[in-house]
């Protein structure tokens, strides 16, 4: 699991902490606690990204939204053009 370009992860936990991650690690038939939460990080991580990056819609609030989009009528703010470039800019 672990590649030959290894970082390190300095953590500090209480004693109860560290036997609970050491039974669950054990429990996952983890050989350590590293590979245990290397395996948390890699489970969790990306789905805590994607809530962070992801904008849920009701199909109402995204036919508003499509709506405002197609008005010939609105015009995007100076602020949001800015920001749509910004965003261009990181390659979002």
């Amino acid at each position: 699991m672990l590649s030959s370009n290894n970082q390190r992860i300095d953590l500090r936990v209480d004693l109860e902490t560290k036997q609970l991650a050491e039974r669950a690690s054990a429990a996952l038939g983890c050989v350590s606690l590293t590979e245990y939460i290397t395996r948390l990080i890699r489970e969790n991580s990306p789905q805590i990204i994607r809530q962070q990056t992801e904008i849920k819609l009701s199909n109402q609030q995204f036919d508003s939204f499509i709506a405002l989009c197609q008005d010939p009528n609105l015009k995007p703010s100076q602020r949001l053009i800015k920001a749509a470039q910004r965003l261009d800019e990181e390659g979002f």
